[in-house]
């Protein structure tokens, strides 16, 4: 969600004057906390979870399905409703980037016993239970990771309909109207369009089937209607054949996923944490795989990671290393001299955090702020730290509210958060806030959401058990970061965890940085790695987490009901069950309105949102 300050934003021309000031009291800021809290320990591992809805609006009679856009109606009933919750475990609802969009926590974190890990497919359910007694009747709260039809132009796919147009995103398939009325949402979409100095540009492959035309040139980008000068770009060739195009950071941060937080001991093992679940990441995005639709279409990747870090890269054409669509380009950012970043704000994370990584590891060629970089080392900062850190701050705010340009910076951490909460990595480090008893955390961002509770409750518990077992066994993941990237990529390819091979040390437990020199760096399924090879080497996650759990005192009960949720991660990694997105393919492929041609019509997109989750148990498991 990130940091919804109240008051007035600043338009980008004045915001970016104001960039290095918010950079500087930034680091003023985190120089703050860690003084203030890098001798913190005795910290519980407490976590919790975020889960977001889609409210889809059905119109049973027409068979269409539309986005519900009353998100600020919604949560007002939703916040008198859990008032009256005496529990101080009443859940918690939030708002996201779409007026369709709300995010439910938690009300309070869950230790890492065995009871709360019981109790989050419980809590899971009650939250959906409470959204859906205050939507109205055709209303039902989806976890969808991307909506089939968010962005045609053929038919209406918002409730109510709105067209196409707006000064924030200037898009040709999404009205601003979908975005969260919160002035942070508009105000980010609009500077990241005028710091890169031309709208995102998101390019999907779509996925050929026997009546898709070749080349596949979009027939539904509507050249005829030029709302805004920027519309002559798709012409230019932002628009690229045989590709799904998308121009608005709507259609990635319109997306929903499943993330987990959890708070470390103490610094040094958030540290540890932070790096040994980065190899992780990619992994975890191929299994939970749920978004193969885009605008309409079926695209030939399963997940929606690239489509959200295009939808958020503000870099300029300079900055990406690619010419201008038009001949020249105005310096949109705080440097001086424009430098070339290697990715989008949203993308992999890039540099390991511990100490015990081995330096040849950290092999991305990362940029820094060197100003921020030496103010960090001065103040006594090892360099890993300070290169996370000045990493982070390479990029300029994208929204400064003129109320909080002046702070306190030993009471507030706004600036500090305006750059953390805008750099969207797959891992998170997350520092304490002041003034509040909260320690050290790390945030695992990579997930698909999931369609069942089941579902989304069996991967928050299995990423706690699969952390506690990194913790208790002295777990070793490390591998070269470029590596992690390239398993990135490969993990949204339609049908991963069939035709990939993924990266990943074959020395897990007796390599460190000493003697790295000893451990081999291959090529496994994904099957191999959550269920090992028959090798000590590699043992796999499943059997890490059962060895883990061997050592607990469980009924028998409770065990089983861990096992169940394992066993959904493992049949998914070996492929005996199938992710959501390939439900979603073989359920289009198998209606009979659907023509092969890779179109996803109003009629099959209604057939495709599931209106009852009972029916979608034989793929899933028990909801």
């Amino acid at each position: 969600m990130g940091l919804l300050s109240l008051g007035t934003p600043l338009d980008w021309d004045e915001a970016v004057q104001l960039a290095d000031h918010v950079r500087e009291h930034g680091v003023e800021q985190f120089l703050s906390l860690w003084r203030h809290f890098k001798d913190r320990s005795g910290d519980p591992m407490l976590w919790g979870d975020e889960l977001e809805y889609m409210i889809v609006a059905l119109d049973r009679q027409r068979h269409t399905a539309r986005l519900s856009l009353r998100q600020g109606e919604i949560l007002s009933c939703l916040e008198e409703a859990t008032g009256n919750f005496h529990d101080v475990s009443k859940p918690t609802f939030h708002p996201e980037f779409g007026r369709y969009m709300i995010e439910s926590t938690p009300g309070q974190p869950y230790s890492s016993n065995v009871r709360d890990l019981l109790k989050v497919e419980r809590d899971m359910r009650l939250r959906r239970e409470i959204a859906r007694k205050h939507l109205k009747e055709n209303e039902i709260p989806m976890t969808l990771t991307s909506f089939p039809r968010l962005g045609a132009v053929d038919a209406p796919f918002t409730d109510p309909e709105y067209e196409a147009n707006g000064a924030a995103s200037r898009s040709l398939f999404l009205p601003d109207d979908l975005i969260n009325k919160h002035v942070r949402f508009p105000t980010l979409a609009a500077n990241i369009r005028k710091r890169r100095g031309s709208k995102v540009c998101i390019n999907v492959p779509i996925y050929h089937d026997k009546n898709t035309p070749s080349p596949f040139i979009d027939p539904l980008i509507p050249y005829d209607r030029k709302l805004f000068p920027e519309d002559v770009e798709a012409k230019l060739g932002a628009a690229r054949p045989d590709h799904i195009y998308m121009d608005a950071m709507g259609f990635g941060m319109g997306c929903c996923c499943l993330q987990v937080t959890m708070q470390a001991y103490d610094v040094d093992q958030a540290r540890k944490l932070y790096d040994q679940l980065i190899p992780i990441t990619p992994l975890l995005l191929a299994v939970s795989a749920a978004s193969p639709v885009y605008r309409g279409y079926l695209a030939d990747v399963d997940c929606r990671w690239n489509v959200v870090s295009g939808s958020v890269d503000d870099r300029t054409c300079a900055e990406r290393g690619e010419k201008p669509l038009k001949e020249t380009e105005p310096l949109h950012n705080s440097q001086t001299e424009p430098r070339r970043l290697r990715k989008s704000r949203y993308g992999s994370t890039d540099t390991y955090l511990h100490s015990d990584a081995p330096k040849s590891d950290n092999d991305l060629a990362v940029e820094y702020n060197e100003k921020v970089r030496e103010r960090l080392l001065a103040e006594g900062l090892d360099p890993l730290m300070a290169e996370h850190i000045s990493h982070l701050f390479v990029r300029d705010p994208l929204v400064i509210f003129s109320e909080r340009i002046d702070q306190d910076d030993e009471t507030s951490n706004d600036h500090f958060e305006n750059l953390q909460s805008t750099n969207w990595q797959s891992m998170r480090f997350k520092p304490p806030p002041p003034g509040e008893k909260i320690g050290w955390r790390v945030e695992f961002r990579p997930m698909e959401i999931q369609l069942t509770d089941f579902e989304n409750a069996a991967f928050s518990v299995f990423v706690i058990l699969l952390s506690r077992a990194i913790l208790h066994f002295g777990l070793n993941f490390y591998m070269p970061i470029s590596k992690v990237d390239t398993n990135m990529h490969r993990a949204q390819l339609r049908n991963a965890i069939h035709t990939q091979k993924f990266f990943f040390t074959s020395c897990q437990a007796s390599c460190d940085s000493s003697n790295v020199g000893e451990r081999k760096i291959e090529e496994f399924t994904l099957a191999e790695l959550f269920q090992g090879n028959g090798t000590e080497q590699m043992p796999g996650f499943v059997s890490l987490v059962r060895r883990l759990l061997d050592t607990m005192q469980l009924e028998q009960e409770e065990r089983q009901q861990l096992d169940s949720y394992i066993d959904l991660i493992a049949a998914r990694a070996n492929g005996t069950l199938i992710t959501t997105a390939t439900w979603i393919r073989q359920f289009v492929d198998a209606h009979p309105s659907y023509k092969h041609d890779s179109f996803i019509s109003e009629e099959l997109n209604y057939e495709v949102c599931p209106q009852d989750l009972t029916l979608v148990t034989l793929h899933y498991g028990p909801n």
